[in-house]
């Protein structure tokens, strides 16, 4: 007999072996026809593998991100079998599914690929879907996969079957194509009924600037032609929302090529907001305990070699800098925490003293790859909203759910209401990726888990995304365009401690280890102003604004009694602003409506002699003529609505 469990618990049992599909259809017909994709054991398995042994199964269709993976990974094999077909003699290397469809490097040779070309690329993948050919799994020894790839004299793949053992190499047809591949597909490509390809970049093999740069082709698929139709308006909707538009309309932030990529310069009005920000998340750090500190942006050498950073970082941060002195050398900092070790060292603690909160806004500088820099969300150089906690084994459930709240604040007051939870844990097939003992991290772990359970909140347990010294707590929030972007991150830590000797004098007056907790609620303050920009579309939150009041005059006579109105506002901490500028009114109206500031006050003869304001909302609403006492409630009452008491 063999037993099949699903995700529910239930077990179905089986005189003999069969396939995926079979297990789908003894469930349901009807679900059977949507089933694509599926684990078993936790392995990507097609759905026409053979089921011998008992395991845990897992089916998945479109509406599982599993099944979106599987979907788009067939799909790139469909364009590179249609780039191969228009275009012989080209190399492919790689071709995965990502977040929102898939890509394809490939050596054009002598060949080039512009968008002009998108229409006849999709009009092949169609012609070749509509086939509807099967995707077939099939093992090769290395010496023939080797061959056939000398044959072709593809060094792209060459360089991929060298690093792979004998009998673990796996090539997967479909139609008269052929592509090395670990699997992972859809029955057939009669599924794919909407094709679009998105755009085409330069992408240097395997990431290294100093291998050949090859054609990038990205492209998305759906199962249904309406279903692209609504991505394609939900991309138009991102283009307007993209944050380094909107940074530059806004007069957030810019670069420079002379201070250097990756390095955002903060414009008046993104200081402004950053500021503000940071302002928020202090108030309720020091509410929560919390006590700043501030630290270098450098440290020595052997300070990162200390906390593991240099083993784990060491090749992708900025390399070492000497000084004078012979053997002497600092980097730039990739990270708060060993800093805040040293801290915690600085004086003997007992248990009664702990926890200790020590929080920061420190800088940190990473070399990202060129050309992996975007905007502000992939820099160099970029401020982590960062703490970390030293408590006892006993305070760490309280101190990570305490934690966990203020999140959860942070995400409220600033309009984000559709998160998920994922408890990020080791890769238990490669624990060389991790330091500290096992012990430690079953610890980790479990705490974590336990802590989500008991604050309810919706999670998910993804194995290989713990930080190298510890699990970690993600939360994963979506959009205004239903978008997912990983915001917010808790970790638990037993091993930063061990390496930098931290320790406490106990009840027992014997010395004890304490516990790290590291968190971010923002994670840095450019991505986290990134994503806030294009969640919001720069209608921040009022009491975020740069500017929360635009006053118009209608003529330069009016000046005296738009400063009286200026001066009262201020007096009220409301942020305002003059436009005496000799334009029309419509002129001095549209620019305030392109720079999103929330009200617009008009003042003219009627305004002044009734020593009132005329009032308009962003957007076009028109409040009507107010006394400034009645507009400054107005203002009060939205700032107390959107902005959460911790």
């Amino acid at each position: 007999m063999i037993h099949i469990t699903l995700p529910d618990g239930s077990i179905r049992n089986y005189k003999s072996a069969l396939t995926v599909m079979d297990v789908a259809k003894d469930i349901s017909e009807a679900f059977a026809r949507n089933v694509i994709s599926a684990k078993f054991n936790e392995v990507v398995v097609e759905t026409t593998t053979l089921l011998e042994t008992d395991g845990r199964l897992n089916l998945f269709t479109w509406s599982d991100a599993n099944g979106k993976k599987a979907f788009w990974h067939s799909s790139s094999h469909v364009m590179a079998q249609a780039l191969e077909e228009i275009y012989p003699g080209i190399k492919l290397s790689i071709g995965p599914a990502i977040e929102n469809g898939f890509y394809y490097d490939v050596d054009l040779e002598e060949n080039t690929i512009s968008e002009k070309d998108f229409p006849n690329i999709e009009a092949k993948m169609l012609q070749i879907a509509r086939g509807k050919h099967d995707f077939k799994i099939k093992t090769i020894s290395k010496r023939d996969a080797l061959n056939k790839y000398q044959l072709e004299k593809n060094t792209y793949k060459l360089e991929l079957i060298k690093n792979l053992n004998d009998g673990e190499i796996t090539f997967c047809d479909h139609d008269s194509f052929t592509d090395l591949c670990r699997g992972g597909h859809i029955p057939n490509t009669g599924l794919i009924k909407a094709i679009k390809i998105l755009s085409v970049a330069g992408a240097y093999w395997r990431g290294d600037e100093t291998n050949k740069q090859l054609t990038r082709i990205y492209g998305i698929t759906f199962p249904k032609q309406k279903e692209l139709k609504q991505y394609l308006e939900m991309l138009e909707e991102a283009k307007k929302r993209d944050h380094r538009k909107l940074g530059k309309q806004l007069e957030l932030f810019m670069f420079s090529k002379k201070v250097g990529q990756g390095l955002p310069l903060w414009l008046p009005n993104g200081a402004a907001l950053r500021s503000r920000l940071e302002d928020f998340l202090k108030k309720a750090q020091v509410k929560a305990g919390y006590e700043m500190v501030s630290t270098p942006h450098i440290g020595q050498k052997e300070l990162y070699v200390t906390s593991g950073h240099y083993e784990k970082y060491g090749e992708d941060s900025f390399q070492p800098i000497e000084t004078p002195k012979k053997d002497e050398e600092f980097l730039l900092k990739p990270m708060n925490c060993p800093h805040h070790c040293e801290i915690f060292n600085f004086k003997p603690y007992s248990y009664k003293e702990l926890p200790k909160r020590y929080a920061e806004f420190g800088t940190v500088y990473r070399y990202e790859q060129s050309g992996e820099l975007h905007g502000l969300t992939r820099v160099r150089g970029f401020t982590q909203d960062d703490a970390h906690i030293f408590c006892t084994p006993e305070q760490l459930d309280s101190e990570f759910k305490n934690v966990i709240d203020l999140v959860l604040y942070v995400f409220r007051s600033l309009g984000f209401e559709n998160f998920t939870a994922q408890v990020s844990v080791r890769d238990p097939k490669n624990p060389e990726k991790y330091i500290g003992s096992v012990d430690n991290w079953d610890k980790s772990e479990q705490a974590i888990i336990n802590a989500v359970e008991d604050k309810g909140l919706d999670y998910k347990i993804e194995a290989g995304e713990a930080a190298f010294y510890g699990p970690k707590l993600d939360f994963l929030v979506k959009d205004a365009l239903g978008r997912s972007w990983q915001l917010g991150t808790i970790q638990v830590d037993y091993n930063l401690p061990e390496r930098f000797d931290l320790s406490y004098k106990g009840a027992d007056n014997l010395s004890h280890r304490p516990v790290m907790i590291h968190r971010a609620p923002f994670g840095s303050m450019e991505r986290f102003v990134a994503i806030l920009l294009e969640h919001t579309g720069g209608n921040f939150p009022i009491w975020l604004m740069p500017q929360q009041v635009a006053i118009l005059t209608i003529s330069e006579k009016f000046e005296k009694y738009a400063q009286k109105v200026l001066s009262l506002l201020e007096i009220n901490e409301i942020r305002a602003l003059i436009d005496n500028r000799s334009e029309t009114m419509g002129k001095k109206i549209r620019d305030a409506e392109v720079k999103k500031v929330p009200y617009m006050i008009v003042i003219g003869e009627q305004e002044e002699k009734s020593d009132t304001i005329s009032v308009r909302q962003h957007g076009g609403d028109n409040l009507g003529s107010l006394s400034i006492e009645a507009f400054k409630k107005i203002i009060e009452a939205e700032i107390a609505q959107k902005l959460k008491k911790f």
